[in-house]
This record gives C-alpha cells, structure tokens and sequence, in this order.
C-alpha cells in the first residue's frame, strides 16, 4: 500500500466519516480508527483492488460496529464543510441544516448508500462491493432513501413502506 495513495484519499475519507458520524471529532476518530484497521488488515487487500473503496468499506463496518447494540443518535452538525461550495445567497446555512437533519434521520443503510453514491460518486457496482451487499439492494436502499430524504424536506412524514430498515 503506497502512503502517498493513503495521503490522496484522506480528504475523501473525511468527508465520508463527516457525514457519517456527524461532528468534526468524531470523523477524525472514525478515520484515525480506519487507518489502524487497514494497516493491521493490510495483508487482506489485493494490489490492483481498489484502494479508496476498500478503505471506505473498512469505515463503513466500523461505524456498523460503532452503532450495533446501542441506539441511534444523532449529533448536531454545527460545523461547516470542509470545502462547501459557495452561492450568493443567505439561505445556504439553513439549507445545509435542513439536509443534514435529514439525512439523520434516515436509516444508517439507506443514508450510508446514498452518501456514497450522491456525495462520493460511486458506481452502483462499487457501493455494492464497498458495502458487501448485492447490487439490486444498493439500487432498493437508494431509492427507498430518496424518496424518504425528498419527503422530509418536503416537510412530509414518510409512509410506514419508506420506514422499512432492510438488513
């Protein structure tokens, strides 16, 4: 594994655990504990096997395994993006609440698949192997959390068949 590749995709890894865990502390934790997994793992990575998504799929058990057994919750996300694009308007800090407390409340299956497909930009294909599910569920988990993500900021209450946690 080559540290300069490692050091290239930090900032992607912080992004995804930003979003994941909620606060700036937290991410940094997530990542930190990543890093210590992949290297005491490092002998169960392939040369040629993508690097960055098999780190993301190391950080995405980790916080499964962070959030197994104990309830879910959230934590307000006070501070600002890493590198948030920047509009002329005044609206953008709420709209960047509204998002982030919506994206909260989805389930972490769904949140976690739409998060590596909208804010990383990966294939379908690729979130599939990251997460270690079958393909047709990475296309149900995402659908099923649009739609919930476009209702509760639409300010509607999401129907009982969009509260369904497929494991």
């Amino acid at each position: 594994m080559d540290s300069r590749a490692v050091t290239a995709l930090l900032p992607r890894l912080r992004r995804y655990a930003r979003a994941l865990a909620g606060d700036r502390a937290a991410a940094d934790d997530l990542v930190q504990d990543t890093l210590e997994r992949a290297w005491a793992r490092l002998h169960t990575w392939h040369t040629g096997r993508d690097l960055g998504a098999w780190l993301l799929s190391i950080m995405h058990n980790l916080r499964v395994d962070q959030l197994r057994g104990q309830r879910l919750h959230t934590v307000p996300w006070n501070e600002t993006l890493d590198d948030p694009p920047s509009r002329p308007t005044q609206t953008d800090h709420i709209e960047l609440e509204d998002l982030d407390s919506a994206l909260a409340q989805l389930p972490e299956e769904q949140r976690a698949v739409l998060l590596l497909v909208a804010l990383e930009g990966m294939r379908y294909t690729e979130v599939a192997d990251t997460l270690g599910i079958p393909l047709g569920t990475v296309m149900s988990r995402l659908s099923r959390g649009r739609e919930r993500l476009r209702l509760i900021l639409d300010g509607q209450p999401p129907s009982a068949g969009t509260l369904r946690i497929i494991k």
